[in-house]
């Protein structure tokens, strides 16, 4: 779905724990114009998961990947949408071992009318959700040091 995007690809997943070809995945669809948006929860539910989550922030925001972060609680949906015309709704994280090692379950809808409620229910989200910035993504050394390790580490998470 990332690399059919034309106009957009919206994802919700409570983990993002991505591996490189994801990363350049996202990152080169949103420098080619594509509007890519991340949500992931801004309440953790494991602190460790949440760092790794946040090690990846620095080089998507810099390609123009927009991410949010869902204030009111802890989200736990995995649902994708693009270009509405694509979606699923599933049991798949954005995380190595989702997407190589478990055997994850997902719905894919293919010009189904049901994409229009997904997509009433991203933009929903959305507002109740704080964009992440550039700025504010600004963290000390030691913070630096150790998101810089659960990124190696990420397989193993």
């Amino acid at each position: 779905m990332i690399y059919s995007a034309t106009r957009y690809v919206w994802i919700m997943t409570p983990y993002l724990i991505i591996d490189y070809n994801m990363e350049q995945a996202l990152c080169n669809a949103a420098k080619s114009g594509v509007d890519v948006r991340i949500i992931v929860p801004g309440i953790p539910d494991k602190k460790l998961i949440y760092e790794a989550t946040k090690s990846s922030y620095g080089v998507l925001l810099e390609s123009g990947v927009k991410i949010y972060e869902y204030s009111p609680g802890f989200l736990h949906s995995k649902t994708f949408i693009c270009d509405d015309r694509y979606g699923t709704v599933g049991t798949v994280n954005l995380d190595y071992r989702s997407l190589y090692l478990h055997f994850e379950c997902g719905v894919w809808f293919c010009d189904a009318p049901v994409l229009q409620s997904i997509k009433t229910d991203f933009e929903k989200t959305f507002e109740e959700s704080a964009c992440i910035s550039k700025d504010s993504e600004r963290v000390n050394i030691v913070k630096r040091a150790i998101r810089s390790i659960l990124k190696v580490m990420a397989p193993l998470i």
